[in-house]
């Protein structure tokens, strides 16, 4: 069961369609923390994922060795999943993965995401999002300033991006060997342009 801090509670289940759901994004994850590895290594960059801070309340212990965490909390709404510094600038960034074929909904970013990347920005930041598109495995770096747009768009009409915008918006990720995915290089494009 997990409690979010909203007052909703959420019991977790174990079925095989609610772990596809819960691993959602986990696959990106996975490579972002290789190519944060590789650049950490390398001397590139120093970034890092943000643990989601979680209270504890109950632990069941049927055995020594076998400790089950049976409910816990959100202790706050987590903001974006990483952050770091690279060549001098603050960077903060979500990333984001969507099956949808068309467009890129953007219920997948929550307002508190939204609101803490706009903070960042106004603080000279570098906030982005890295969004996979699995229709036609692309990924893409979309900076806030370009998602603000959409985002007060979705007040009062569309409410997502299609896959025009997104790529007309965003600056392509380009995959590769070492790291599989260089967002770093996109990020690179980003700042000539600004």
């Amino acid at each position: 069961m997990i409690n979010y801090p909203n007052g909703k509670i959420r019991k977790t289940q174990t079925t095989s369609a609610s772990s596809s759901v819960k691993n959602r994004g986990m696959s990106l994850e996975k490579i972002i923390n290789g190519a944060n590895k590789f650049y950490l290594e390398q001397g590139r960059a120093v970034i890092h994922k943000k643990p989601t801070p979680v209270q504890i309340v109950n632990v069941s212990y049927p055995s020594r060795n076998k400790a089950k965490i049976t409910e816990a909390y959100y202790q706050t709404p987590s903001t974006t999943d990483y952050n770091g510094i690279y060549k001098g600038h603050y960077i903060d960034f979500d990333v984001k993965e969507s099956k949808n074929r068309t467009s890129f909904p953007l219920k997948n970013i929550h307002a508190h995401q939204i609101e803490h990347l706009r903070s960042v920005q106004a603080h000279d930041g570098l906030a982005f999002l890295i969004i996979h598109l699995k229709v036609d495995d692309t990924y893409w770096l979309l900076p806030y300033e370009k998602l603000a747009f959409y985002v007060k768009r979705a007040v009062k009409g569309r409410k997502s991006m299609t896959h025009e915008e997104l790529k007309k918006e965003s600056l392509p990720i380009k995959e590769g060997f070492r790291p599989r995915l260089d967002y770093l290089s996109a990020v690179d494009l980003w700042l000539e342009k600004t």
